[in-house]
């Protein structure tokens, strides 16, 4: 299998990553459980990637993928020249102390 399903019927996991999503281009960095961030870091690193191609097609996809207007207006005006140089690896995963209730592996999911 090629995903993690995390638990959820396809429509709560692509929620979950819409709003994930948003939450880390809207603020650079998020606190979620490491089976997240490894799942969204593709969905990630393919937004940032459409940024950088910039045309309005690209912008479209981002829209429907993030259906957030403002979010996808900051990605496409900052990433591209932020990322210029770098050919992938816009997202870097830096591992926490275990959540208390669960002990769930928690990680700091940051843009590089």
């Amino acid at each position: 299998m090629s995903y993690r399903r995390l638990g959820r019927n396809s429509g709560a996991r692509q929620a979950l990553f819409k709003s994930l999503l948003v939450a880390l281009f809207k603020y650079e960095k998020i606190e979620t459980t490491e089976a997240k961030a490894k799942e969204l870091r593709k969905f990630a690193e393919k937004i940032i990637t459409l940024a950088k191609r910039g045309d309005l097609a690209s912008r479209r996809i981002a829209i429907a993928r993030m259906q957030d207007v403002d979010v996808v207006h900051k990605v496409f005006e900052e990433m591209p020249e932020r990322y210029k140089d770098r050919n992938g690896g816009y997202t870097r995963i830096v591992k926490l102390s275990p959540r208390r209730g669960d002990a769930a592996p928690m990680v700091l999911f940051e843009l590089v």
